[in-house]
């Protein structure tokens, strides 16, 4: 592994955001207001329910997030895609703090469940990342994992096999 700290605040994903965590041409997370999260509370290259490596993260729920004004006018819903997207930026960020080389890209997911909805009266999100394989050889660097999405502790998506690369090109 390399040597990054094992929990991240706002301006440590900032940082990546701007490609300064983990080296120009490497794992990047978008900027705000793509950002999906505001603190990573736990990363991991080897624990998880699999042993293969596991993230969690949070992002708080305010009334005046950008996606509740427009998704839908009068009936103000978080887009289900922003809480995939979100569990795709924290297993891309994975790869990158285990120091692999390379620009994330999501490569699909095989199942996604929504069983909820993030409203504004919610107040925060947990993100929970579990790898059940992170492959790296010569011509390949991808994880594999599951995951789920909690709004005030209800789980209110699951997903499974999602897929995220590292290309260097």
């Amino acid at each position: 592994m390399a040597d990054f700290p094992t929990c991240f605040d706002k301006d440590a994903l900032l940082a990546c955001a701007r490609g300064e965590l983990f080296g120009p041409g490497n794992a990047q997370l978008p900027a705000p207001p793509m950002l999906m999260m505001d603190r990573i509370t736990e990363i991991s290259g080897d624990g998880g329910e699999h042993g293969k490596g596991h993230v969690v993260a949070e992002f708080d729920i305010t009334p005046d997030l950008w996606f509740f004004e427009c998704h839908f006018p009068g009936n103000p819903i978080m887009p289900g895609c922003l809480g995939l997207d979100g569990l795709w930026q924290l297993t891309g960020f994975n790869l990158g703090w285990r120091g692999w080389q390379g620009r994330g890209y999501a490569l699909g997911v095989g199942e996604v469940k929504l069983t909820g909805m993030v409203r504004p009266d919610r107040k925060m999100l947990t993100y929970k990342v579990d790898f059940t394989k992170a492959i790296q050889t010569r011509r390949l660097t991808m994880g594999v994992a599951d995951g789920i999405v909690e709004a005030d502790g209800d789980v209110i998506y699951v997903v499974k096999d999602m897929k995220v690369a590292l290309s260097e090109t």
